[in-house]
């Protein structure tokens, strides 16, 4: 683990004992790392909305002398990472790579991190707390409506008892109404995050619903209102946020609910389809009908519609 690494989850580890105005110094940074290397602590401390001896403070809380030590961490941090993507722009550029095999390879290594031991067993503790739900309320709001809605959209599928919280004209939140201890909210959220989303979250927290949350931070508002917390990246090479892990996340714990129940999913996707089918929803290509017995007659007597070939 890097020196920068380690102060990281040392900040990540106090966050929870720090006081309120120290949080929200901490949040910032966990946030903005590259700042604290790049701008002075006045512009900082007025980036977080706190005073700049906040940011002094928060340093000795980590055990450091002071800010300077502090920053000196990140700049070195920013070193080490300029120095690795000079010689990855390097290799790129030997080897023709451009901006869209560095972005794949960026999405497959955050898809490979999913799998690691700690992060496939907090998808897993999803999953089970999902399963036992009476109803699973999905909200995801902004650019997370995505993940939410893919995932309401295969659980109706299988025949889920699902309700997204997505209602037209401000009455997103009306679904929670009959919710209670025995359902789960299914909470997607990533920074920056939607203020209103945060809201729904506590309040089906208050309501007794147990919490899963799809977020890209440790200290993501939404940890300390979530039972389960699945964490995916959401860095890119280019200047969006890649939503690509979340979706991963979500078919992934769909997969995992499905093969719960086996005989139930099939026969749930087997009702989907038949309903579908009545619906005529899909493009299937028209069959060929065979030739009647009267209409080959024909065309053996008639030269004028056999087939033209060499004499």
């Amino acid at each position: 683990m890097s020196h920068q690494d380690a102060l990281r989850a040392r900040l990540i580890a106090a966050f929870g004992g720090l006081p309120p105005k120290l949080q929200q110094a901490a949040r910032y940074i966990l946030e903005h790392p590259d700042e604290v290397a790049l701008v002075s602590m006045r512009q900082l401390a007025r980036s977080a909305g706190v005073q700049p001896s906040t940011m002094t403070r928060l340093a000795k809380a980590l055990g450091l002398d002071g800010y300077d030590n502090l920053r000196a961490h990140h700049a070195h941090a920013i070193r080490q990472r300029i120095d690795g993507f000079a010689a990855q722009q390097e290799r790129a550029s030997a080897s023709g790579e451009g901006l869209a095999v560095q972005m794949l390879q960026s999405l497959s290594g955050q898809i490979a991190r999913l799998a690691e031991p700690a992060s496939a067993a907090r998808l897993e503790a999803a999953a089970e707390r999902l399963a036992q739900a009476r109803r699973i309320y999905v909200l995801g709001l902004r650019s997370c409506h995505l993940v939410a809605w893919h995932f309401h959209y295969v659980m109706s599928l299988l025949g889920k008892r699902s309700v997204h919280l997505d209602g037209p004209a401000g009455t997103v939140g009306d679904g929670l109404m009959g919710a209670g201890p025995q359902d789960v909210l299914l909470a997607v959220s990533i920074s920056p995050y939607a203020r209103h989303a945060l809201e729904l979250a506590q309040m089906a927290r208050n309501k007794g619903l147990a919490v899963v949350a799809i977020t890209d931070s440790e200290v993501s508002p939404l940890v300390a209102i979530a039972d389960e917390v699945i964490l995916c990246a959401t860095e890119s090479p280019t200047f969006f946020h890649t939503l690509t892990p979340a979706l991963a996340v979500s078919e992934v714990l769909c997969g995992l609910l499905a093969n719960r129940d086996r005989d139930g999913a099939l026969a749930a996707l087997q009702n989907a389809d038949r309903h579908l089918l009545e619906l005529n929803t899909y493009y299937t290509a028209p069959k060929r009908r065979p030739p009647s017995a009267a209409s080959r007659d024909e065309t053996d007597q008639d030269p004028s519609v056999r087939p033209q070939g060499p004499p």
